[in-house]
C-alpha cells in the first residue's frame, strides 16, 4: 500500500514536470496533457514490460491516468503560480526521481529479479519519463548531459537493492535510497555537481604530463 501511494505520488509530480515543460514550450491544452501523461508513465511502463508485469500498472489502473490528468490540468491552468518556483521542472523531476527509485526497485525485487537487475529496473523507472518528456518537447534528454540524473537514480536504486541483499529492513532502506537519490540530484541542480566530460579528462591529463 505504501509503495503504491509512492508510485502514484511519483506519477503526479512527474506529470507536473511534464506539464510545466509543455507550458514553457507553448503547447496547447491537449499537448500539455499528452506530455504530462507520457512523462508520468513512460518509465513505469518500460519497467513493467521488462519484468513481465503485464498489462503495465500505468495502463491497467485508472488512478495513474487520473493522477496524470489532474497534474496536467494543474500545470496548465496554474502555470503562472508554478513558474514562480525556482527551477520548477527540475524540482518536480527530482522529487519524482527519488520516489520512482524506490518503487521501481521494490517492484522488480518483488518479481524475483536479482538485486543488480532490480537496481537497473529502478533506474529505468526513474529516467524513462524524463527522457520521453524531453524528446517530446524537443530538448536534449537530461540523462545525456553531464548532470547527475541517471547516476542519482542508480545510486538510490542500488542502495535499496544492496539493503535487500544484506537483509536490512525494507522501509529504512527505501527511505535511505530515496534520500540519497534526491541529495545527488539536488546537488547537481544547486551546486553544479557534474560527471567529468572528455575534454576535462584530456585537459587534466595534459596538465599532469
Amino acid at each position: 500500500m505504501l509503495f503504491d501511494a509512492m508510485d502514484l505520488a511519483a506519477t503526479f509530480v512527474f506529470a507536473i514536470s511534464g506539464a510545466t515543460r509543455g507550458v514553457r514550450r507553448r503547447l496547447d491544452l491537449f499537448g500539455v496533457l499528452v506530455v504530462a501523461w507520457v512523462a508520468a508513465v513512460a518509465g513505469g511502463i518500460a519497467r513493467d514490460l521488462l519484468i513481465g508485469a503485464v498489462p503495465p500498472a500505468a495502463i491497467a489502473d485508472w488512478r495513474y491516468l487520473a493522477a496524470a490528468v489532474v497534474a496536467g490540468l494543474l500545470g496548465f491552468f496554474a502555470s503562472d503560480a508554478i513558474a514562480r518556483l525556482k527551477t520548477p521542472v527540475l524540482l518536480f523531476d527530482a522529487a519524482g526521481l527519488c520516489l520512482f527509485a524506490v518503487t521501481g526497485t521494490q517492484k522488480a525485487l518483488a518479481y524475483g529479479l536479482t538485486p543488480v537487475m532490480a537496481a537497473m529496473m529502478g533506474m529505468i523507472t526513474c529516467i524513462g519519463g524524463g527522457v520521453a518528456r524531453d524528446l517530446l518537447t524537443l530538448q536534449v534528454p537530461t540523462v545525456l548531459r553531464s548532470e547527475l540524473y541517471a547516476v542519482a537514480a542508480l545510486a538510490g536504486a542500488g542502495s535499496i537493492s544492496l539493503g535487500y541483499w544484506a537483509g536490512l529492513p525494507v522501509l529504512p532502506t527505501a527511505i535511505f535510497g530515496a534520500a540519497l537519490c534526491l541529495f545527488l540530484r539536488l546537488m547537481s541542480i544547486y551546486r553544479g555537481w557534474r560527471l567529468p566530460i572528455a575534454g576535462m579528462i584530456q585537459k587534466s591529463s595534459k596538465e599532469t604530463d
